[in-house]
């Protein structure tokens, strides 16, 4: 069964403050380029890493729409729904 949306955003901020650069007070509610301060290559460059662990691909037209960490977390809840 897919994890929630609850586990997946849990993952992704705890995969963010395993990097010393990010805000220790982050949430499910931060936004991933202003809060982050990530670049758009950050953006990619941590994407990948989080498809690469749940076994996905969020399509590019996707990632636009993408501003928190929980619409991160929402959108790859639905590709592995979609994908199981």
């Amino acid at each position: 069964m897919a994890d929630s949306v609850a586990v997946i955003s849990g993952m992704i901020i705890e995969k963010l403050l395993a990097n010393p650069k990010v805000p220790r007070d982050i949430d499910g509610n931060s936004k991933i380029v202003e809060d982050l301060a990530f670049d758009s290559l950050a953006v990619m460059n941590f994407v990948m890493e989080i498809e690469d662990e749940l076994d996905v691909s969020v399509p590019l037209d996707k990632l636009a729409d993408i501003r928190t960490i929980n619409d991160l977390a929402a959108c790859l809840h639905t590709l592995k729904v979609a994908h199981a």
